[in-house]
């Protein structure tokens, strides 16, 4: 059984067990949280596609830790004017561990 849902503007395909990485969420460490944007569910070979969501679908997963992506180097330059800059980002990131689709 699989679920494919949608947090933080990105789609991520999840079966129970799995460990992925979104975007930062405001849930402390530890706490379960629950995602209702499910788009796909295949129980089985039994697929059901929302439009746009699955109804009465969640995905239940546990906030693992909260960390932040490595450093993003950005290099800006305009040739001949003696410009040039760098900047840095770091994503913060929210890891989780999913626990179980519920139908």
């Amino acid at each position: 059984m699989y679920a494919v849902f949608e947090t933080g503007s990105k789609q991520y395909r999840v079966s129970a067990g799995d460990t992925l990485q979104v975007e930062r969420l405001e849930v402390e460490a530890g706490q379960p949280v629950t995602f209702d944007r499910v788009l796909l569910v295949n129980n089985d070979g039994q697929v059901s596609v929302g439009a746009p969501t699955v109804g009465n679908a969640t995905v239940v997963a546990d906030v693992v830790e909260h960390i932040r992506d490595r450093k993003k180097v950005t290099f800006k330059m305009k040739r001949r004017k003696g410009y040039h800059k760098t900047i840095g980002h770091r994503q913060p990131l929210t890891v989780v561990k999913i626990k179980e689709i519920k139908l």
